[in-house]
């Protein structure tokens, strides 16, 4: 700290702050003018609106600075108003004018003024007395989002810095130079054409109409602006949500969210138009004599009332299972844990983290105590090294993507371990493009080199954990020409790999469902953390273990004991003390075995011994392998309740259909990748005749005798402080604008990085468990008949099933999912680009188009699940990770056929 004058008034500034930051903070933020200055972005002093007095000495005349990017000096007297800086920033708009067209001097009818707009205002600048030039450039308007209009460019530079310090996409550039100089897109063609991927922070920043999009999202005049938490991935990006007559008409990035920082993707952004679609169901639906007829809410209730409690009568409440979302709140999931433990009296609640990363939360609860991630990703910057493990957060996780994609810009060394070539791994100092399935072998490789060149923390090793020396001696026993072989990567690139990785003072591991969905799944999320432990690479900033989980609230559903063997706050209900602590709390007997995971509820289904199934937000028929074994399960049963957005392809069989309301539309919590529980507030009221997740279990929960009050939020969370450890300090009150990281304390303090000082095990340290390779079975099969590998996962532009997103523009960007395929495979199965294939496997056949790249090895395919007429689950097997049963989606034996 040191002292400077704002205005002959003295404060202390920061070192290294600039002269605007110095006023803002003091001051506020309008009290210096800016046109070229983002705080998301470097200082960069083109437009010189932000010039200041500056001097020595109170009474020596001042010097014109550039406040965005001139560092403040000690004793400084700093001016921010005069009559000089008035001349000369009314001289710097009337220049800017001078190429400014004279009709969008003002705002568009029903748009609220630009930043440059109103400046001009402000300054009451109105002409120019520099002669007028056009604007060169080319308007751009053939983006299904995102539209340009050189007529309003006044060369700021912010839309070009935002795409390649904040994207990193680059898109955006100057042409010429001088009056000629103009933007253009790539080599002055299209966004499309130039790699544009539409998450629109180009308009966010631009200052004036040259920048524009579809909704008019930055100057669209709007009833209210509420804050909320996007529903898409893990992230947790905040949004500002415009309304105009109870309608979602634009939304735009928070700008100091800690985890977003203003930015978003496609879908966070523009992908809402889902909930005003007329697709919306609107009224609840019951099977009558074979047929879906509509209901009011009343009947529908007393329908599922009626027939649990005579399932339960007479089959046990073992017979009833539930299915919860990540796409509901926080206080939602532990409303439906609750009922089928309070209520019905069953374990057998699970979600869609059964799917995706129970693996993830079982094998770091093994190695840690705990299954969250350890770490935040705006810990990225202090990062010395990155590793990357079977993801492709720049798609899934697009902003997360875009942190660590600009660190790797900026010279971070970068490890990629993916058999796809993702857009992360293209500019990655290491590619570790290993076959699917053979993870494991790789990090026992990667574990090999590290202990080899001695790369280890003795000390951390020593005082902080427990079995690394049989871990050690295990690995060492392995054939590395084996582990070669079994993963198809050359020894000696994972040796550079475990050197960079090893020599790095801090080194922070991401991973994803290229880690979890696997037959040992489980046990390669041990190996990751194996790798950290005898690194030492855990307890400080830009270190860890950190998951990047699929769904927006897939957190927060497992925190809140949706899962068949630990109850809310990851307590084990098989223990007696802590069943004491749930009936206690609930007021009746709750169940003391472990319940029915997803695949086990199918299977239980099947053979008759499951009655009942009430799915939330979840479209298993499109979600879940083997579909046609999950179809036929599902018709095995007396009671399908299906709570949704949409008609599915599950609803189509269901006996009750529950019309749910939208992330939009309702209030709770979400908590990120991050473990940052943020605030989720209705931004619109409920569509008509659709209700709340919670308010449809509230009212079916006191239907069956248990009094429970109408969804509230804030009382839900009081009553999830008293029963999850790790919640014990959060109130609907305390949580501020960047939500509070688990574990809080009952001050409030929150926890940024866990493991500091020692583990979640009763003993305080991490655990070293080895594992052996075993192949997947479904390697096994008859490799003539299936001679290639398919992998699955996500692209950008859409969201799992796509029953949202496909509902929206996002489906004039990418209206089909494609098959990627090697040119060499392609050849041998006379297949050209563009083309279509049959695509088979031992469970069924689906049809596709062919995208011919080198992103894949030979004998490799990879596709995306996003479009339900593709149904590439009925090709996926049934084969699950040994340890939670999350099914196998990255490994299935497939051929190929020309169409």
């Amino acid at each position: 700290m040191g002292k400077a004058y704002l205005n002959g008034q003295s404060y202390e500034y920061r070192d290294g702050e600039m002269m605007y930051e110095f006023a803002s903070r003091y001051l506020g933020v309008d009290e210096i003018p800016v046109l070229c200055h983002d705080p998301a972005l470097e200082p960069f002093g083109a437009c010189r609106m932000c010039l200041v007095e500056v001097a020595q000495e109170p009474t020596q005349p001042g010097r014109l600075l550039a406040s965005c990017h001139t560092p403040v000096m000690e004793n400084q007297y700093i001016v921010t108003s005069s009559d000089r800086l008035e001349k000369a920033r009314k001289g710097i708009l009337e220049l800017l004018l001078s190429q400014y067209p004279k009709y969008r001097l003002e705002a568009v009818e029903g748009q609220d003024p630009t930043v440059f707009q109103s400046l001009l205002d402000q300054y009451g600048v109105t002409a120019s007395r520099y002669p007028h030039a056009s604007e060169p450039g080319v308007s751009e308007k053939t983006h299904t989002y995102i539209h340009f209009d050189p007529a309003e460019c006044i060369h700021c530079y912010r839309c070009i810095r935002a795409c390649d310090e904040v994207q990193g996409e680059f898109v955006l550039s100057m042409a010429n130079r001088g009056i000629k100089s103009h933007i253009i897109q790539g080599l002055n063609g299209t966004f499309s054409e130039a790699g544009c991927v539409s998450c629109g922070r180009c308009v966010q920043t631009c200052p004036t109409n040259a920048l524009t999009d579809r909704y008019h999202s930055k100057t669209r005049k709007s009833d209210k602006q509420v804050k909320t938490i996007c529903t898409y991935c893990g992230v947790g990006c905040n949004l500002n949500v415009k309304v105009e007559d109870d309608k979602v008409v634009a939304i735009n990035g928070v700008e100091n969210a800690r985890a977003n920082k203003g930015h978003t993707c496609v879908k966070g952004r523009y992908a809402f138009e889902f909930a005003h679609h007329p697709d919306r169901l609107t009224t609840p639906l019951v099977r009558k004599d074979g047929e879906l007829v509509e209901v009011n809410w009343d009947e529908a209730l007393d329908v599922i009332a009626a027939r649990l409690k005579d399932i339960k009568g007479s089959h046990g409440p073992d017979a009833i299972a539930g299915i919860s979302s990540a796409r509901c709140t926080n206080e939602e999931n532990y409303l439906m844990q609750k009922f089928m433990r309070a209520v019905v009296g069953t374990n057998n609640i699970d979600g869609c983290a059964r799917v995706c990363h129970a693996p993830t939360a079982w094998g770091m609860q093994q190695t840690f105590g705990t299954g969250a991630a350890t770490n935040s990703v705006d810990e990225i910057p202090m990062a010395d090294c990155l590793l990357v493990t079977g993801a492709n957060p720049s798609y899934a996780h697009p902003v997360t993507g875009a942190r660590l994609k600009q660190a790797v810009l900026k010279g971070t060394p970068l490890i990629v371990i993916d058999p796809v070539c993702t857009p992360l791994a293209k500019i990655a100092d290491i590619h570790l493009q290993l076959l699917p399935g053979s993870n494991i072998p790789l990090l026992q490789m990667f574990s090999h080199f590290l202990i080899k060149h001695g790369l280890l923390d003795n000390e951390f090793i020593k005082q902080r954990s427990i079995g690394f020396e049989d871990f050690a001696n295990q690995i060492l026993l392995l054939d590395l020409d084996d582990l070669e072989n079994m993963t198809g990567v050359d020894r000696k690139e994972v040796e550079v790999a475990a050197l960079i990785y090893g020599n790095a003072k801090n080194a922070m591991a991401f991973h994803g469902l290229g880690v979890t969905e696997h037959y040992q799944g489980s046990h390669t999320v041990m190996f990751l953390a194996d790798i950290a432990m005898m690194t030492g690479n855990l307890g400080r900033p830009g270190t860890g273990i950190n998951p990047l989980r699929g769904q927006n609230n897939v957190q927060g559903a497992a925190d809140m004991g949706v899962q068949p063997h630990q109850g809310a706050g990851y307590l084990d209900v098989t223990n007696r003390e802590i069943q004491d602590l749930y009936e206690n709390h609930y007021g009746v007997k709750t169940p003391r075995h472990i319940g029915l995971k997803i695949p086990e509820m199918f299977g239980a289904a099947r053979d008759g011994k499951l009655k009942a199934l009430w799915i939330i937000g979840e479209d298993v028929l499109q979600t879940d392998p083997n579909s046609c074994e999950v179809k036929y399960s599902l018709s095995r049963l007396d009671l399908l309740i299906v709570q949704e957005l949409f008609m599915t392809e599950t609803c189509s069989m269901a006996d009750v259909i529950l019309p749910a309301s939208s992330f939009l539309e309702k209030s709770g919590t979400f908590t990120n990748s991050d473990r940052r529980v943020q605030k989720v507030n209705a931004a619109i009221t409920p569509r008509p005749g659709t209700r709340p997740d919670g308010q449809i279990i509230s009212d079916v929960m006191n239907r069956m005798g248990y009094q429970q009050g109408d969804y509230d939020p804030a009382s839900i969370l009081s009553e999830i402080s008293r029963i999850v450890p790790f919640f014990a300090g959060i109130t609907w009150e305390n949580i501020d604008a960047n939500g509070k990281q688990w574990p809080v304390l009952e001050d409030g303090s929150e926890t940024p990085i866990l493991h500091r000082d020692q583990f979640k095990h009763p003993d305080g340290k991490g655990r070293f468990l080895f594992y052996d390779f075993e192949p997947s079975p479904e390697l096994k099969k008859n490799a003539e008949q299936f001679p290639y590998i398919l992998t699955t996962g996500r692209i950008l532009e859409h969201y799992n099933c796509g029953s949202m997103t496909r509902r929206t523009p996002n489906a004039e960007l990418v209206d089909h999912d494609v098959l990627l395929m090697n040119p060499a495979d392609a050849r041998k199965e006379g297949v050209t680009d563009k083309g279509r294939v049959e695509i088979s496997s031992n469970n069924g056949t689906t049809h596709l188009s062919v995208k011919i790249t080198e992103d894949v090895k030979p004998g490799i395919l990879f596709t995306t699940f996003h479009f339900p007429e593709i149904a590439i689950n009925h090709l996926t097997s049934d084969i699950f990770d040994q340890e939670t049963m999350t099914p196998e989606y990255k490994v299935v034996a497939v051929s190929v056929k020309a169409c």
